[in-house]
C-alpha cells in the first residue's frame, strides 16, 4: 500500500458567506491544506513515474486530486467516476482533463461533457436481485421474525442517524402493532438505545450488520434509509419500497439531491427529518399509510428497480480499457 499527502477544501452545507469567513480555524486548515495537495502532487508525479500506469481510475474525493493533475501532466490516460448526483468537487476539478466520465446518476443530473460521459450506475455485489414473496418469507423466517408479517427495515448508514434512530424507538410501541421492524442504529448510539427498544420479538435492534446486508433489503417490505449512492443503488438492485430521509447537513447537499433524483420519478418517498424529529408520528403516518397501500409500494419498487444497472461494473472496465486504447 502506498499513500501520498492530500488536503480537502472544509465547506459545510448551510452556513452563509460571512459565517464561512469568520471561521478562522477552518479557514487555517484550508490553507494548509493547500500546501498538502502541492505535496501530494509531487509525490504523485514520483510514483507514477515509477510505476508508469497506463490508465488512472479515479472514484472522487479529495485524495485524488494530486494524482490526477500529476497524470494529466505526464499524459496518462484518466477515467473518473461520480456516484453522487452533485459532481463532487475533485471531480469537477479533473473532469476537464479526463478522458471518459461514469456517472452513478442519469446524465441530465450532471454538466459534463456528453460526447466523453457515460451513465453507467454503481456497481453493487453481484447477485443482489429481487426475489420472490416465498423467498422473502423464507428470509424473514431465517432472521427471526414470522414470514406472514411485513417487515420494516431502518438503517442510517454504517454510523447510523441520531434523528432516524430518536424518531422509530419513539414510534416503535405503535409501529410494532403494524409491522416487524429490524433497526440497525449503528454502533454509537446502540447501547443507548438498547434499554428503550420494546421487548418484543417484532423489534430486532443491531449496532450493524456486516454479512449479507442484501438479505435484509430484499426481505424488507418497506426499507428506510440515507440516501447514499451506493445505498441506492443495492436498493434499485432489489426494487425494494424506500423511504428516504437525506442528511441535508452534508457538503453540498448531495444526498438531498440523490434523494430527488428518485422521487422525482416516482421511485421512492421522502421524509424530512426536520419535520418529523419533534412530532414522530408524522413518521409513523408515513409508513403504516405505504404499509396499507399495495399499488402504490409496488409502482415504487417498480419504477426504483428502473435504476438499476447490474452491469455496472463491466461498463465502467470498458471504458478503462477503452481509455488504455485510445491514449491520451
Amino acid at each position: 500500500m502506498s499513500s501520498i499527502f492530500a488536503g480537502k477544501l472544509r465547506r459545510y452545507h448551510g452556513t452563509s458567506f460571512f459565517q464561512k469567513l469568520i471561521d478562522v480555524p477552518t479557514n487555517l486548515h484550508n490553507i494548509f491544506d493547500v500546501f498538502l495537495v502541492m505535496l501530494g502532487f509531487f509525490q504523485s508525479m514520483i510514483k507514477l513515474i515509477i510505476w508508469r500506469p497506463e490508465v488512472i481510475f479515479l472514484k472522487g474525493g479529495f485524495v485524488c486530486l494530486p494524482v490526477g493533475y500529476a497524470a494529466f501532466l505526464l499524459r496518462i490516460p484518466i477515467v473518473i467516476h461520480d456516484s453522487d448526483a452533485h459532481a463532487g468537487l475533485a471531480n469537477r476539478l479533473i473532469a476537464p482533463l479526463a478522458k471518459y466520465i461514469a456517472t452513478g446518476m442519469p446524465l441530465e443530473y450532471y454538466s459534463y461533457p456528453r460526447r466523453k460521459s457515460s451513465y453507467v450506475g454503481i456497481p453493487v455485489k453481484p447477485g443482489i436481485k429481487p426475489v420472490s414473496q416465498y423467498e422473502a418469507g423464507r428470509i424473514k423466517a431465517k432472521l427471526g421474525f414470522s414470514s406472514k408479517q411485513p417487515l420494516v427495515l431502518v438503517t442510517g448508514g454504517g454510523l447510523g442517524a441520531k434523528r432516524i434512530n430518536d424518531a422509530i424507538v419513539a414510534i416503535a410501541p405503535d409501529l410494532i402493532k403494524h409491522t416487524s421492524v429490524m433497526h440497525l442504529s449503528g454502533a454509537k448510539q446502540y447501547d443507548e438505545l438498547k434499554d428503550k427498544i420494546p421487548q418484543s420479538s417484532n423489534y430486532h435492534l443491531k449496532g450493524f450488520v456486516s454479512d449479507n446486508f442484501e438479505d435484509l433489503i430484499v426481505a424488507s417490505d418497506i426499507v428506510i434509509s440515507r440516501a447514499g449512492a451506493s445505498t441506492l443503488a443495492e436498493l434499485a438492485a432489489v426494487g425494494a419500497n424506500v423511504i428516504l430521509v437525506p442528511n441535508a447537513q452534508l457538503v453540498g447537499g448531495h444526498q438531498v439531491k440523490n434523494a430527488h433524483v428518485y422521487t422525482d420519478r416516482g421511485a421512492a418517498e421522502l421524509a424530512d427529518e426536520m419535520k418529523f424529529t419533534p412530532n414522530p408520528k408524522l413518521l409513523l403516518k408515513q409508513i403504516v399509510d405505504l404499509l396499507h397501500d399495495d399499488k402504490k409500494r409496488h409502482q415504487l419498487g417498480k419504477s426504483l428497480h428502473g435504476f438499476a444497472k447490474p452491469d455496472a461494473a463491466k461498463d465502467v472496465a470498458q471504458l478503462i480499457l477503452k481509455a488504455v486504447g485510445d491514449g491520451v
